[in-house]
């Protein structure tokens, strides 16, 4: 894959005329973009929707977690909206519904194994036994074994994750950061060609760029630095 189909934008802005303007600012420079909650609770849906029709690939980001069948339903319809990827929390009952549920349409499901907003102590404070390391681990080789598409996890992480989970699924790393960027809400971060050398397969990049006073020279040196370590 070439670096424009390994980077994904994250439109992580309150309105649809922002990413509008964003989408419109970036160009044909970038392909993927990624719509988490913010935006698909502001129209997001519908535009996530516009985008795959006007041939943009688009990652899902919904983190699903619910009953079996509840999930399927959910992956059935976000399937037949055209979406590229869809994140769900990494619990095996969840994957195995979801897994089936995309079975024939190409959504590539990703495993949401430990976000990277967390720490050991915010694991602690949740009330699990595992450090964050050894919980990514348990649930990169969960999401293979139930044929999930690819696994979400930190860049720290990925070298290892790519050990268990193989060559050909995706491995998704958000908390991307050029070197000197702010790292914000983020703990645990990586520069992108570091990411990329660590095994990641994309990269998930949104306050660099979207934040930037210059979004697509922002963008246009992410690629450069990603075409360096490929």
């Amino acid at each position: 894959m070439t670096p424009r189909e390994r980077l994904i934008v994250g439109l992580d802005v309150p309105t649809v005329r922002e990413a509008e303007t964003i989408v419109e600012t970036l160009g044909d420079d970038i392909l993927f973009y990624k719509i988490g909650y913010q935006l698909a609770f502001a129209g997001g849906l519908e535009f996530a929707r516009e985008l795959a029709e006007s041939g943009k690939k688009i990652f899902l980001d919904m983190k699903l977690l619910d009953i079996d069948n509840t999930v399927a339903s959910g992956v059935e319809n976000i399937a037949k909206m055209g979406m590229s990827m869809l994140t769900l929390h990494a619990y095996p009952k969840a994957m195995r519904a979801a897994v089936k549920a995309a079975e024939g349409s190409g959504l590539c499901l990703l495993g949401v194994t430990v976000l990277t907003s967390m720490d050991e102590q915010d694991l602690v404070d949740a009330g699990y036994e595992y450090d964050p390391h050894t919980l990514v681990l348990k649930r990169a080789e969960q999401a293979r074994i139930a044929g999930m598409g690819g696994i979400v996890c930190s860049a720290e992480e990925a070298s290892a994750v790519r050990k268990v989970i193989g060559p050909d699924m995706a491995l998704v790393t958000p908390g991307i950061r050029p070197a000197g960027a702010d790292k914000g809400d983020q703990k645990r971060v990586m520069t992108p060609a570091d990411a990329l050398k660590a095994g990641s397969s994309h990269l998930v990049v949104a306050r660099p760029i979207v934040k930037a006073e210059d979004p697509k020279a922002a963008a246009r040196a992410i690629l450069a630095e990603m075409a360096t370590a490929l």
